[in-house]
């Protein structure tokens, strides 16, 4: 999105061909800072994972890096603009497309995590049906142990007690589906808090009573 010139030109009084540059159209200038700006907001946003794979010039990812940190304040708000301002300089296309695929993948990441999260659940909730289901669709998986990862997570649930279980529950069946790839969190453990308190919130009650 660099700031380009067109050129034009005309016939002095001796007849030769004279170039001049048209000042850009400012409304598209101010457009194209604005779309950087939202970028610049979006790198903010990303692990330092994601950060790293996308290759930033030196300055716009230590500039990105110490943004991340930063209370949304006129401090950070003024370092955006010195991002949007480096990002102006460059070709962001490249940056673009590497963000668009990191999305597409971490979507499909998530989605599939959430199919092992929704399994989780229907087994504590379901018991030993939905463990039948399970094991017809995967009659490969180690029932003795889902079992047991099973009892444990439903007495866990019972007794409130912290998730230990349904977390180890929860990664069996991760590996048992086979599921990896990134998820837009920090590591697995944050996309399970995240998981967990969200069935805290909406639903914990009663899966604890069907349990």
């Amino acid at each position: 999105m660099n700031e380009e010139h067109d050129y034009e030109y005309e016939y002095d009084d001796q007849g030769e061909i004279v170039y001049y540059a048209v000042r850009p159209n400012k409304t598209q200038i101010k457009k194209d800072m604005a779309v950087l700006f939202a970028l610049s907001e979006e790198l903010s946003e990303l692990s330092a994972a994601q950060l790293k794979t996308l290759e930033l010039p030196e300055n716009i990812h230590k500039a990105i890096v110490e943004v991340s940190g930063m209370p949304h304040k006129g401090a950070r708000k003024r370092l955006l603009k010195f991002i949007t301002g480096q990002l102006h300089k460059i070709d962001v296309e490249p940056i673009l497309e590497k963000l668009a695929r990191m999305k597409n993948k971490s979507a499909h990441a998530v989605r599939e995590h959430h199919t092992v999260e929704r399994w989780r659940d229907k087994l504590i909730a379901g018991g030993n049906e939905a463990l039948t289901e399970l094991l017809n669709e995967h009659p490969h998986a180690d029932r003795q142990q889902l079992r047991q990862l099973l009892r444990n997570a439903q007495k866990e649930a019972e007794a409130n007690n912290p998730p230990k279980s349904s977390r180890l529950l929860y990664r069996y069946l991760k590996e048992l589906f086979k599921v990896d790839g990134e998820t837009g969190f920090e590591d697995e453990q944050e996309f399970e808090d995240q998981d967990d308190a969200e069935i805290d919130d909406d639903d914990g009650e009663d899966d604890l009573e069907e349990g």
